[in-house]
C-alpha cells in the first residue's frame, strides 16, 4: 500500500519541544494524533498506545503559537492545514477561549479498497460503520478516488469539515477527479446534500459522518432518486445503528407491529413484535473493527430482519493478510439485542448458547443469496446448520437432512436448540416443502387446513404437549429415527449380501417396523454367527434402538428392546 501523509506540514505548526521528539520518533509513520491541553504535558497517540513527548507543560503561549499557524476554526471547532488532509480540533472553555488542541494526522492510503472492490462495482450504496479513529475517513477517501478515476463516475463529495478533500479551496489530489462541495456550517450539511443532487447531476454522493436526523432523511431522499451513496456513521455494530433512533432510518428503521392470532401462532412469537419499517437507504453495510479486518453485510434489509428476529446469522469477515492477499472467512453470529422483544427463550436455553458478540469462525460458506448453508467439512458429518428456505427456489438436499415446518412454537427457540445440539434439520417457512410438521397438540386440533395439506402431501405431523427444551429435543430424536426408517434404501442394504445375510437383515427390519415400533414389544432374533450378528447390530444402531445378545442353544442371538 502507498501512503501519503504530509506529516512535516503538521509538525511545523507544533512548538519545538513537541515537534522535535516526533521528528526523531521511530514510529512517526504510525502517528494517529497529537494532543495539547493547557497545563498538561504534550501527548502523542499511536496504535499501540499514548506516550508523552516532553516534560514541559503546555502554556497559553504554546497554544497561541499553533493557533496562529492554523487559521480559522469553523462552527464545529475544526480547522485544517492548506493542501493537506490533517484535521485540528479545538476544546474551548466557557468564555470561548481555546484550551486544548487535537491534531489528527490525515493520510491518503492507496490500495486499501481492493478488499471491497467487487462491492463498489455493483453500484449499491455503502455505509461504513466504526468507532472514531478506526480508519473510516481514510477508507472513504480511497473509495472516492477509485469511483472517480478508475470507474469514471461523476462523484461529488459533501465535505463538511474539509476532512475528505483537505483544507483550502483546491481539493487534495487523493480524491482524484471527484468534485468537492464545502459546507459553511455543519447544520447545513443536509441542504448541501440535496443541492448536490439537484444542481450537479452526480452518479455518486459521498457523505462523511452522517449524524443528524435531517442528514439521515436527506440520505434517504437521495437514495430514492437513484443516486449511489457512500457514507460513514459512528457505531461499532449494525445493531447499535438499529437502536439509534436518529440514524436507524439509514437501514430501514424499526417499528412495533401487532400480529393477528394466526400469524403469531405460525411464527411462534408474541403478538407485538419489532419489524423493519421500509427499505434501507444503504444496501451494503461494512463494520470496521480493525484497520485490516472488516465485517461485510451484503444485503442490509435481510440482515436487519434477521437481527430483529434474533436469528443466527452467517457473516463475511474480509481480511488483509501480511503477504498482501485478501481472505474471506465466514463467522456465525447470534444477536441477543432484540430477543427480549420478539421471543420468549427459556433461561436454561440462554445459558446453553454462546454469548460472544461474534462466535468463532466455522468451516461453512454462506451468502444471504443462497438458499442453503452447505457443509464444507465432510469429515464431520454431524455438523449441519439450519436456515430458512426461500419459497421461490428449488433445492436438493442430502438424505440425512429433515426439512421441518414449525407451527405455534417459537421459531427462535427451535433454531437455538438445533444450533446448540447440531441436529440435521433445515427449517422452512413453506409448508409444502416440509418433510415433517412440528406443532403443539392443542394447536393442530383447531387447524383443519394444515391437517388437510399434510394429508394431501403425505407430510408427517409430530405433536408435543408443551414447548419445553426436553420435549422438543425428544421429539427431534424420535423424528430422526422414524425418518431414517422411512428413507432406508433396502436395495442398497442387501447389495452383495449372501442369502443368510439377507434373511438376517430382513428379520431385523421386519421385527423393528412391525413389532417394536407398533406394538412396543421386545423381539428375540434367531441365533446367528458372529459375522452376521455384526450386520444386525449395525442395522439396529441405524434404527437407534438398544439391543443385547445372549447365548442360545448353538450360537448367540440378539434381543431388541423398544424405547
Amino acid at each position: 500500500m502507498l501512503i501519503a501523509d504530509d506529516l512535516d506540514k503538521l509538525l511545523k505548526i507544533l512548538p519545538d519541544f513537541v515537534r522535535q521528539p516526533l521528528e526523531q520518533h521511530n514510529d512517526r509513520e504510525f502517528l494517529i494524533e497529537v494532543v495539547m491541553d493547557l497545563g498538561r504535558r504534550p501527548e502523542a497517540r499511536f496504535p499501540n498506545g499514548p506516550e508523552y513527548l516532553s516534560s514541559i507543560i503546555i502554556s497559553w503561549h504554546d497554544l497561541d503559537f499553533s493557533i496562529k499557524k492554523i487559521g480559522h476554526f469553523s462552527g464545529d471547532n475544526r480547522a485544517g492545514i492548506e493542501s493537506t488532509l490533517h484535521r485540528i480540533s479545538s476544546i474551548r472553555n466557557r468564555k470561548g477561549n481555546i484550551v486544548g488542541l487535537t491534531c489528527r494526522v490525515g493520510r491518503a492510503v492507496f490500495g486499501t479498497i481492493s478488499i471491497i472492490r467487487d462491492l463498489l462495482e455493483k453500484g449499491n450504496s455503502i455505509l461504513l460503520l466504526g468507532k472514531p479513529g478506526v480508519g473510516k475517513t481514510t477508507a472513504i477517501r480511497e473509495i472516492v478516488r477509485v469511483l472517480a478515476d478508475e470507474m469514471e463516475k461523476r462523484v461529488v463529495i459533501i465535505d463538511t469539515s474539509n476532512e475528505i478533500a483537505g483544507d483550502g479551496d483546491i481539493p487534495h489530489p487523493a480524491i482524484g477527479r471527484a468534485r468537492r462541495m464545502q459546507v459553511t456550517r455543519p447544520e447545513f450539511q443536509h441542504q448541501v446534500m440535496i443541492e448536490a443532487v439537484e444542481n450537479h447531476m452526480p452518479e455518486v454522493i459521498i457523505i462523511d459522518e452522517i449524524s443528524t436526523e435531517l442528514e439521515a432523511l436527506a440520505a434517504r431522499t437521495i437514495a430514492e432518486r437513484g443516486v449511489q451513496l457512500v457514507g460513514t456513521a459512528h457505531g461499532n455494530y449494525l445493531e447499535s445503528l438499529i437502536k439509534n433512533p436518529i440514524l436507524s432510518d439509514l437501514i430501514g428503521g424499526i417499528q412495533y407491529v401487532t400480529l393477528g392470532d394466526d400469524e403469531a401462532k405460525r411464527r411462534g412469537s408474541q403478538k407485538s413484535i419489532l419489524e423493519r419499517k421500509t427499505l434501507p437507504a444503504f444496501q451494503i453495510a461494512i463494520e470496521i473493527h480493525e484497520r485490516y479486518s472488516w465485517i461485510v453485510h451484503e444485503q442490509v434489509d435481510k440482515v436487519v430482519d434477521q437481527i430483529l428476529q434474533g436469528s443466527i446469522l452467517f457473516l463475511q469477515r474480509r481480511k488483509f493478510n501480511s503477504d498482501g492477499s485478501i481472505s474471506i472467512e465466514c463467522e456465525s453470529f447470534c444477536s441477543k439485542e432484540f430477543m427480549n422483544y420478539n421471543n420468549h427463550i427459556d433461561s436454561s436455553l440462554k445459558m446453553g448458547l454462546k454469548t460472544k458478540k461474534y462466535m468463532n469462525p466455522i468451516k461453512v460458506f454462506n451468502s444471504l443469496n443462497d438458499s442453503l448453508v452447505k457443509k464444507s467439512d465432510k469429515s464431520n458429518s454431524k455438523f449441519l446448520s439450519q436456515i430458512n428456505l426461500n419459497n421461490n427456489r428449488d433445492i436438493s438436499l442430502d438424505n440425512d437432512l429433515i426439512i421441518l415446518y414449525v407451527y405455534g412454537i417459537n421459531i427462535k427457540h427451535i433454531e437455538s436448540i438445533i444450533y446448540s445440539l447440531n441436529f440435521s434439520i433445515v427449517l422452512t417457512m413453506d409448508l409444502i416443502k416440509a418433510d415433517i410438521i412440528l406443532t403443539l397438540k392443542s394447536y393442530i386440533k383447531n387447524n383443519s387446513k394444515i391437517r388437510q395439506i399434510a394429508k394431501a402431501k403425505k407430510i408427517t405431523i409430530y405433536t408435543i404437549h408443551s414447548a419445553t427444551i426436553n420435549n422438543i429435543t425428544r421429539a427431534f430424536k424420535q423424528m430422526f429415527s422414524l425418518y431414517h426408517i422411512s428413507r432406508l434404501n433396502l436395495n442398497y442394504l442387501l447389495k452383495n449380501k449372501s442369502i443368510l445375510e439377507i434373511n438376517a437383515l430382513l428379520e431385523v427390519k421386519l421385527a423393528i417396523e412391525k413389532i417394536i415400533i407398533i406394538k412396543k414389544e421386545s423381539v428375540e432374533l434367531l441365533p446367528q454367527f458372529s459375522n452376521i450378528r455384526k450386520l444386525q447390530y449395525d442395522l439396529i444402531n441405524f434404527y437407534n434402538f438398544k439391543s443385547s445378545s445372549f447365548a442360545g442353544e448353538n450360537q448367540r442371538k440378539i434381543i431388541i428392546y423398544p424405547r
